[in-house]
């Protein structure tokens, strides 16, 4: 354990900020589960408003400092072409 007190303040720290990743972590993967399964339903409509939600939580997730900018482009880049494969399905 910390003895100093600067070690002792970094450490609530750690605990305060582990949290706070922790839920925006799992946020974004709750997020591309629920899209996944959109996509697995095959509903057009959903999938768009699913996907349309997914990604403003990427870019989120970007600012945030949980994902790259590349990472969570590439995942973008790869559900958009499930999304527009459903909603070619579909029509």
């Amino acid at each position: 354990m910390a003895n100093h007190v600067s070690s002792l303040k970094r450490a609530r720290q750690t605990v305060v900020k582990t949290a706070v990743n922790r839920a925006n972590k799992s946020k974004l993967r709750g997020i591309l589960r629920a899209l996944r399964e959109a996509i697995a339903k095959g509903d057009s409509k959903a999938v768009t408003e699913q996907y349309r939600e997914t990604v403003s939580v990427l870019d989120k997730s970007v600012q945030k400092g949980v994902l790259h900018k590349n990472t969570a482009s590439r995942y973008k880049s790869r559900l958009n072409a499930r999304v527009r494969a459903v909603v070619v399905k579909a029509a």
